[in-house]
C-alpha cells in the first residue's frame, strides 16, 4: 500500500530492511553494537517519503526520535542558517533521543527523499530487553551530542563580537 502515510519497513521485504541496518551500523551512534541487533531495531522503524521542498520537521515542533536518510537529501537550518546537507546515511534530529522537547532546527527535504525514523520509545523498550548495549548506545549518544556541542561551540567563538 503505497499510499500509506506511515509504514513499518519489517513489512517491506528483508533487502531493504538489511539495507538500513547498514547504513545505521556506519554511523557512530551503533558503534559497537552488534549488526544482528541494529536488525532487530531498524526492525521497529518506520519509513516516511517526503516530496522535495516538503517540511519534515519546524523549530519548536515535538521531538519523538532521530532519523536516517535512506534516499534523498535534507537540509537542516535554524535562524536561515543552514546547519547541514545531508545525504544518504546520515542521520539528524538526535537530541529527541535524550530529551523530547522542541526541536532547534527547521529540516525540508532538498529532493524526493525517502527517511526512516528511530524513536525515543523503542530506544527505551531496547534498553530494557538489552541494558548492556543500551549502556553502549547511550555513550555512543553522548559522544555524538558532545560532539555536536563542540562544533557549535568552535562556530559560536569564532564570531565576531
Amino acid at each position: 500500500m503505497s499510499h500509506i502515510f506511515w509504514s513499518n519497513i519489517f513489512k517491506q521485504g528483508s533487502s531493504e530492511l538489511k539495507a538500513i541496518a547498514k547504513l545505521w551500523q556506519q554511523t557512530p551512534l551503533f558503534t559497537d553494537i552488534p549488526f544482528r541487533h541494529i536488525e532487530f531495531l531498524s526492525a521497529k522503524m518506520h519509513v516516511r517519503n517526503f516530496h522535495a521542498d516538503e517540511i519534515i520537521f519546524q523549530q519548536g515542533d515535538q521531538g519523538a526520535g532521530t532519523i536516517l536518510v535512506l534516499e534523498g537529501s535534507v537540509r537542516v537550518m535554524a535562524n536561515k542558517t543552514e546547519l547541514a546537507l545531508l545525504e544518504c546515511g546520515d542521520f539528524f534530529g538526535e537530541i529527541a533521543l535524550a530529551e523530547t522537547d522542541k526541536r532547534v532546527a527547521d529540516a525540508y527535504a532538498m529532493t524526493d527523499s525517502k527517511l526512516v525514523y528511530f524513536l525515543k520509545q523503542d530506544l527505551e523498550e531496547w534498553i530494557e530487553y538489552e541494558p548492556r548495549l543500551g549502556a553502549r548506545f547511550l555513550m555512543n549518544l553522548s559522544s555524538v551530542l558532545a560532539q555536536r556541542l563542540y562544533q557549535a561551540n568552535k562556530i559560536i567563538g569564532s564570531q565576531p563580537s
